[in-house]
């Protein structure tokens, strides 16, 4: 997974957060203040930065800054309780690429990292060049051909159940926004459309549902993520 430079001076929530980002399989270095930025970046090379706002000696905005002077490329996301239109406006003027108010949770942020790297490497994850998916015990997937078969079974999708079937195991044990499947499967994140994904997923629940082991979890307001055991 991915190196996180992660700044926050609460401790208690820079505890839950740095724990919770390394169970997701994340490298994280955690520092209360952004004294010897340039020395930690340089050592550690971090993908990703996290940035609390109101921080002691310098604030996030100015932490960007320094870092952009470096690095131009690197994903930078501000967590914090400002939440007013400037404040916004000012993240992304310091260099930032999201914002995320708290109290926030660890699903989302992990969606937004999975999102932001995915824009600035070209994926955050293996994507699915393979001929053939392995989904659990029973099913094997194919992505060209349209087709979920299982030892009872060989089910030709539609196009897009066979679309965003493809999106989750390109996903697999991790979390995948809502809208990055919205606006790939159809390029457009309406309420209509949203309301015709709900379908779709509860059919691809139906086709897998021989296996206990796969499940395709709702995270309300985020995206879904696919357990496979």
């Amino acid at each position: 997974m991915s190196k996180v430079l992660y700044i926050e001076d609460e401790a208690f929530l820079a505890k839950i957060v740095k724990e919770s980002l390394e169970r997701l399989g994340h490298e994280v270095i955690h520092q209360f203040d952004g004294k010897g930025i340039d020395r930690i970046y340089r050592d550690f090379a971090p993908d990703i930065c996290l940035f609390d706002i109101m921080l002691p000696y310098k604030n996030g905005y100015e932490l960007a800054k320094e870092i952009r002077q470096v690095d131009n490329k690197i994903p930078i996301i501000f967590l914090t309780a400002k939440s007013q239109t400037q404040d916004v406006v000012t993240g992304f003027e310091a260099g930032g690429n999201d914002y995320i108010k708290k109290p926030f949770s660890i699903e989302e942020l992990e969606v937004r990292i999975q999102n932001l790297l995915r824009i600035t490497t070209g994926s955050s994850k293996l994507e699915v060049k393979r001929k053939e998916v392995s989904i659990g015990k029973y099913y094997t997937f194919y992505p060209v051909k349209h087709q979920l078969k299982s030892e009872s079974e060989n089910r030709t999708l539609s196009h897009k159940e066979s679309q965003i079937l493809e999106l989750l195991c390109n996903n697999i044990n991790t979390t995948t926004d809502r809208k990055e499947i919205l606006l790939k499967v159809w390029s457009d994140d309406s309420y209509f459309n949203s309301r015709n994904l709900d379908v779709y997923i509860r059919k691809l629940r139906g086709y897998l549902s021989q296996d206990d082991k796969v499940n395709i979890m709702t995270l309300k307001g985020v995206g879904y993520h696919f357990l496979v055991e």
